[in-house]
């Protein structure tokens, strides 16, 4: 894995566009593929637009993917979408429904060869906690199985809304590193590691 792994905590599209930039310069991206595959019961649609107006303020062009269910995610179609571009940004709060639907899917090959490939993947909110495995369940804030982009941490995003008492069981219960991350902090992996951007909690060691 030559490419570069964004875990954002949050606001998706509007909280970090310093960031975004940034890590689209790094890979050389003119574009990104949009997949708002987390909220397909709520209003991908929004995602979407709030994409588009990103995409204008950066300078960037954007192509959103509706993979909405996982007819969606066999599709070669889209797969070749993917595949095909150099950053792909994964956005919207129900992270086990973006298991279910991309797990195991020519999709998600695609998304896993633009990392070998040098290109850049983001996982925003519930989407971010979704890559990793485990996976926070947001049921209860246990653990369970999760896609598995990143290993050995799990995410607990939009950090700032977690009672005390609920971050407290979900530590307790941890036998992986737990990275808090609030809105507007993100975890970075390129070759060289993990950065750290915003004000994010590490429990455990980053390997």
């Amino acid at each position: 894995m030559t490419g570069i792994i964004a875990l954002q905590g949050g606001g998706p599209f509007v909280a970090n566009d310093q960031l975004d930039a940034l890590l689209l310069a790094e890979v050389g991206a003119k574009s990104a593929v949009v997949l708002p595959t987390a909220d397909a019961f709520e209003h991908p649609e929004l995602l979407v637009a709030a994409s588009m107006n990103w995409a204008e303020r950066l300078g960037v062009q954007v192509e959103a993917l509706m993979v909405l269910r996982r007819a969606d995610a066999l599709d070669e179609g889209a797969a070749r979408v993917v595949r095909s571009a150099r950053a792909v940004y994964l956005v919207g709060d129900q992270p086990l429904h973006l298991r279910s639907v991309v797990k195991d899917t020519v999709l998600w090959d695609a998304v896993r060869g633009v990392l070998v490939d040098g290109g850049l993947v983001v996982g925003v909110g519930g989407s971010a906690s979704a890559l990793c495995d485990p996976m926070v369940d947001p049921r209860g804030g246990a653990f369970t199985i999760g896609l598995g982009l990143v290993s050995g941490i799990a995410l607990v995003h939009e950090a700032e809304h977690w009672s005390h008492d609920r971050l407290h069981r979900t530590l307790e219960l941890a036998d992986t590193t737990v990275v808090c991350a609030p809105t507007g902090s993100a975890l970075v992996h390129r070759a060289t590691g993990w950065d750290l951007v915003g004000e994010l909690e590490v429990h455990g060691e980053l390997t």
